[in-house]
């Protein structure tokens, strides 16, 4: 606890954060990761997607804000509405996302608002691919291919195009317009880092733990079906812009930026 005090009174005066953490049936874990995450980032929104699980009933007395979906909508939509409420209040300088399923590590939150806070024009991406032997190896390998693609749409190396644990700059989420539709549910986070780069947002990434608990439910992201309509995704913008030869050139030279 004495570390997480300290952390929490490092990030003062950063300007305000909010997190948003989309969930559908996260039962087991939701409450320990929203009472952790408090610690750090004192807004915390929840977009219960539908669950049937007791969701919502498991964040009873917590001190944050509860939104729900009546059916489920899907990640892209839970993420989006979530980050439009974060931005009502008009001091939010960027908005935080993590998975409520315990993947990411609340301990790591200071981490991620240190490099946004030095970096505000970036969007900070938890990463966790350099802990390979820490990874499923079928998502480890969707991840790879995912991310070579998605490197070459948006000129950039990116080291971990899957990761949810991310910071996006309020600028970016009022200016950035993307479909959010239930079959976009993990098409979305890949498609918004390109539309990023081509606003002048870079991914910049954070090194993290990558975290895979017992009690967890089983993952909603399918490795074949999902990167395969995020491959249809970036192939249709890279068909669309002449192949764009010098995004795949500075993809594959350009020398990534950690932040530690």
């Amino acid at each position: 606890m004495i570390r997480d005090r300290a952390a929490s009174h490092e990030l003062e005066g950063f300007g305000a954060y909010a997190l948003v953490i989309p969930a559908f049936n996260e039962a087991a874990t939701i409450r320990e990761v929203v009472t952790a995450a408090l610690q750090f980032v004192p807004r915390v929104i929840v977009v219960d997607d539908g669950s049937t699980d007791g969701t919502s009933s498991a964040l009873e007395g917590l001190g944050i804000e509860l939104l729900r979906n009546e059916t489920n909508q899907g990640k892209a939509a839970s993420l989006w509405r979530g980050l439009q409420h974060a931005l009502r209040e008009d001091d939010v300088v960027a908005v935080m996302t993590m998975d409520g399923d315990g993947q990411h590590d609340p301990l790591e939150i200071p981490k991620l608002l240190r490099a946004a806070h030095r970096f505000p024009r970036h969007v900070v991406i938890g990463s966790r691919l350099w802990n390979k032997a820490a990874i499923p190896p079928a998502r480890y390998r969707a991840n790879r291919f995912a991310n070579f693609w998605i490197a070459w749409a948006s000129g950039q190396p990116i080291e971990d195009s899957q990761s949810g644990f991310r910071v996006y700059p309020a600028e970016l989420i009022r200016s950035v317009t993307l479909s959010y539709s239930r079959d976009r549910s993990f098409v979305f986070e890949s498609e918004i880092l390109i539309e990023a780069a081509r606003m002048g947002f870079y991914a910049l990434p954070a090194r993290v733990s990558a975290v895979y608990r017992d009690n967890a439910r089983p993952s909603h992201f399918r490795p074949v079906t999902d990167i395969v309509r995020i491959t249809r995704m970036v192939a249709w913008k890279l068909i669309t812009s002449g192949l764009y030869p010098k995004g795949l050139w500075r993809s594959l030279t350009m020398r990534p930026f950690n932040y530690e």
